[in-house]
């Protein structure tokens, strides 16, 4: 199975007894990784004090559980890092990252990976050099769909077969080719949820 499972902290304030307990059991049936879970102060949906709770309970199963976890993080950079400082052994994605420098430079150096999505080919991007800090071997691509359709298809569905245009504008910021990087973010997706190698 190749399934994530958590609960987004939009919806922290519905996390209780029974929740916790599906998501034990749909995680024990073969899950990936856990998310996508983490911070967000932008929107509010969810109580802070709740959504930083609730973000701990799912690091802390993850750790007892063995999975890497998948990170949204928006304007929560300071309390996201401590939140993972304290769960050293779980190993974590930035996903679709847009968030500031600080929190990029912290959980490179706990280890963790960071992925790009559309965002990068956007004319309002700024984050070059966060892409450019990344290490070979956990930098990761995505289309983050249906949202976030990477130009020339802004403004549409955004689809899976998109990536490619994600991994161009990276492969350039990066000074490498197409090619070259979609190896390097194959090897490092298939590094973070351990699938087994193709060959």
């Amino acid at each position: 199975m190749s399934v994530v499972a958590g609960l987004h902290p939009h919806e922290a304030k519905d996390w209780g007894p029974g929740y916790e307990a599906w998501l034990r059991g749909t995680l024990a049936r073969g899950c990936r990784a856990l998310g996508e879970i983490g911070l967000d102060y932008h929107y509010d949906h969810s109580p802070r004090d709740v959504q930083r709770r609730v973000f701990d309970t799912q690091l802390a199963l993850a750790e007892a559980l063995g999975l890497p976890v998948v990170i949204h993080a928006r304007e929560a950079d300071d309390d996201l890092l401590a939140a993972l400082r304290n769960f050293p052994k779980v190993r974590a994605v930035l996903h679709s990252f847009s968030s500031g420098m600080g929190l990029l430079e912290g959980a490179l150096a706990l280890g963790h990976w960071a992925s790009f999505s559309g965002m990068v080919t956007f004319k309002n991007w700024t984050l070059d050099d966060a892409i450019r800090l990344v290490p070979v071997g956990r930098l990761m691509v995505e289309t983050d769909s249906p949202y976030l359709a990477p130009v020339p298809h802004r403004g549409k569905r955004n689809e899976p077969s998109f990536v490619r245009q994600v991994a161009e504008r990276v492969a350039v910021v990066r000074g490498t080719t197409f090619e070259q990087m979609a190896v390097e973010t194959t090897a490092a997706c298939s590094d973070f949820f351990q699938f087994e190698s193709a060959g």
